[in-house]
């Protein structure tokens, strides 16, 4: 066959791989939670110190004694809009906990104008931490947001969540890891 009259065939194969691409994407379950491995779990947290949207500081290791998750987000990230109302939630859970976890939220490449002001429509009133150079994400090795980090009361890393969350898997992921370190803490 000639160079020529190869292209037609060339081009309709790549077509059919897109549009075979295209069909498992539009098949997938979107905000699929799940859990991921990273060499951080089980180790000591990274070392964060950054300051909040609302004018104050943030130190993880001041933190310790409680468990603690670190949300990766991004106020034009479509899963992390979709997973919202699940922290709004969760945060919500959290405030009659007796064992409560501090929800955190990391700003992942975007500026304090928009991300308040998606707050301020969607809700939710926990801290939201700036990572203005994305030396926390980098330390936690965030690979695309949403993802999520859990945080044990002594420091130490217990789970990695990349996706978007879905509804009660925070919760039911943290009464395991509770349950599973309630010796150790």
């Amino acid at each position: 066959m000639n160079r020529g009259k190869s292209v037609p065939y060339i081009a309709g194969a790549a077509g059919v791989l897109l549009i075979a691409f295209l069909v498992v994407l539009a098949m997938a379950k979107p905000g699929d939670s799940e859990s991921a491995s990273s060499p951080l779990l089980g180790q000591p947290a990274p070392v964060v110190k950054s300051t909040t949207i609302g004018g104050g500081t943030f130190d993880l290791a001041r933190r310790k004694g409680s468990w603690v998750v670190l949300n990766f987000f991004n106020s034009t990230c479509v899963p992390c809009r979709q997973e919202h109302p699940f922290l709004v939630d969760f945060a919500k859970e959290q405030t009659s906990s007796d064992n409560a976890v501090e929800l955190y939220t990391v700003v992942n490449d975007d500026s304090d104008g928009p991300v308040q002001a998606f707050f301020d429509t969607n809700g939710g009133d926990w801290p939201v931490v700036r990572d203005d150079d994305g030396a926390i994400s980098v330390a936690f090795g965030v690979a695309k947001v949403p993802e999520s980090w859990v945080i044990d009361p002594n420091g130490f890393v217990r789970l990695r969540i990349m996706g978007a969350l879905t509804e009660g898997f925070l919760t039911k992921r943290l009464n395991d890891l509770k349950t599973q370190f309630a010796g150790g803490q």
